[in-house]
């Protein structure tokens, strides 16, 4: 990454039933930010009674999962026996750590009812001497988390440490996740105690140093020095970043590691289901990919 913003745009996946992520991390100018290895963009969708999403159980090495939404309800559930329903404003942090399997649903209620889906999910790299911690999640209410307010700007500190304030979210590494809601004229500063950083727009249009960016857009920077986030219209943007990673990770499917070999296992353990089943789950699972 460069000391100017480098812009993103991603690519479009469709899920089915209208459902559609915009995955912005990997790519091959930005590869991870600070811990962040992978980014995707949920909706937003509005899915019709009946309808809902559908990801099957499903394993996860080496990182942790961060599902933050600004609207619609998804079931978790996973080997550990945890089961919650995140909703706007609270935390669902998975640590995979040596191996945990879970599986994403829309509530029955939701689905019956109908509901609009909209949000982000990201994977954080563990360090390399936390790659095997033993698997953990955490559920965190919406009101446990720090609201920041600053000129124009209203923010909620998910992770990690930025603005003078702490998440109680437990991480593993020096990072920031933010959602900020910023009014059209106002100007951000971006935390400067982290070498790398990342903007991603989900609402209205912003100018960072120069780059101009609209919804689902991103831009990605590092360096001791950050330019300001400038809001072109009322907006809502998500900030993140830290410490560079720890030596290069490997992804392949669900799995992220430092190691081609521990990648190999844990696809042999998933192709021979020597992962965790997932209580309430267990009928289903999605098959190891042949590509």
């Amino acid at each position: 990454m460069k000391a100017t913003p480098q812009q993103v745009k991603g690519r479009l996946h469709d899920l089915g039933d209208g459902f559609s992520v915009r995955r912005l991390l990997p790519v091959l100018d930005a590869r991870h930010v600070g811990p962040f290895v992978f980014y995707d963009h949920m909706g937003p969708v509005d899915l019709a009674p009946g309808k809902g999403m559908d990801v099957r159980p499903h394993p996860h090495i080496g990182l942790a999962t961060v599902t933050w939404l600004f609207e619609g309800t998804i079931r978790h559930r996973d080997s550990l026996g945890s089961m919650a329903d995140i909703t706007p404003g609270a935390v669902n942090w998975m640590t995979a750590g040596r191996g945990i399997t879970h599986s994403e649903r829309t509530p029955p209620a939701a689905r019956s009812s109908g509901q609009r889906m909209h949000g982000v999910q990201v994977w954080v790299a563990l360090p390399q001497a936390d790659q095997e911690v033993a698997p953990e999640f955490h559920h965190y209410d919406a009101g446990a988390l720090p609201k920041i307010v600053l000129p124009g700007a209203r923010l909620v500190l998910i992770a990690g440490q930025a603005y003078g304030e702490t998440s109680p979210v437990k991480v593993f590494a020096p990072m920031f996740f933010v959602e900020a809601q910023l009014d059209a004229g106002a100007t951000l500063a971006l935390p400067l105690e982290h070498a790398e950083r990342g903007v991603h727009v989900v609402e209205g249009a912003v100018e960072w140093d120069g780059t101009q960016l609209v919804a689902g857009e991103m831009a990605v920077q590092s360096g001791p020095s950050a330019p300001a986030l400038h809001a072109r219209e009322s907006s809502r943007v998500m900030l993140f970043g830290g410490a560079p990673l720890d030596g290069e990770r490997h992804l392949w499917w669900n799995f992220v590691s430092s190691s081609t070999e521990r990648i190999e296992q844990a696809k042999d353990d998933w192709r021979h289901q020597r992962f965790g089943k997932v209580p309430g789950d267990e009928d289903e699972f999605i098959p190891l990919p042949d590509y």
